[in-house]
């Protein structure tokens, strides 16, 4: 038989490396990666209409944020998701609309994952340390 503290440490061991116990239930996520794909899309949006690649950045940082701080495990994802939206709306405006991106435009696209790591991975380390205090550590 394990002891109450040794039992007590592995449990906080465990939550520490985020890992699931066998009888937790996984968390529904699908809202998340929702907000993440309408992020992208706005921000490809965005730039698209505006044809601004700081404001486009600009959109992808904070979408990062944002999902960085409400679903802080796996950040990458979040860059992932949002990034691909922005050259994936580039490409059906090109396809679809009368106005039609330039080539620097879409190559330009491609570079919304660089603030999407630096959100992502900010936003997930300002939970961590929110968590932290919280809980007095």
């Amino acid at each position: 038989m394990v002891g109450a503290e040794e039992r007590e440490r592995i449990l906080q061991v465990l939550t520490i490396a985020e890992l699931r116990l066998p009888n937790e239930k996984p968390r529904r996520e699908w809202w998340a990666y929702l907000l993440a794909a309408l992020c992208g899309v706005t921000a490809g949006c965005a730039d698209v209409a505006v044809d601004d690649l700081l404001l486009t950045a600009l959109l992808v940082l904070c979408s990062c944020i944002l999902l960085g701080l409400l679903r802080p495990r796996w950040p990458w994802r979040w860059v992932v998701i949002v990034g691909v939206f922005v050259p994936l709306t580039e490409f059906a405006a090109y396809v679809v609309m009368t106005v039609k991106p330039t080539r620097a435009q879409i190559y330009g696209s491609f570079l919304a994952f660089l603030p999407g790591i630096a959100g992502a991975y900010g936003g997930a380390v300002m939970r961590r340390v929110v968590d932290n205090l919280r809980e007095g550590k």
